[in-house]
């Protein structure tokens, strides 16, 4: 999945926090919905801008900033 065409960042935009597809709606806000339980199809219910492609950029999005993580502390 390439999150880059989806997932984006505007410095006067919820404070430059990684946003889906231009929306105030923050990778970091999808995430906490996940880890809280909901589903990706009650995600898109709530957020019916969103898609589950999005919500899997968002996954997409965390996985390679956690790699990238562990590669610049190992």
């Amino acid at each position: 999945m390439k999150y880059s065409q989806l997932i984006s960042t505007e410095p006067n935009k919820r404070s430059g926090k990684p946003t889906i597809r231009g929306s105030r709606i923050t990778v970091y806000d999808v995430l906490s919905y996940l880890a809280a339980g909901q589903t990706a199809d009650q995600i898109v219910a709530d957020f019916p801008s969103l898609t589950k492609e999005d919500i899997l950029a968002c996954l997409s999005y965390a996985a390679e900033h956690e790699k990238q993580s562990f590669v610049t502390h190992a």
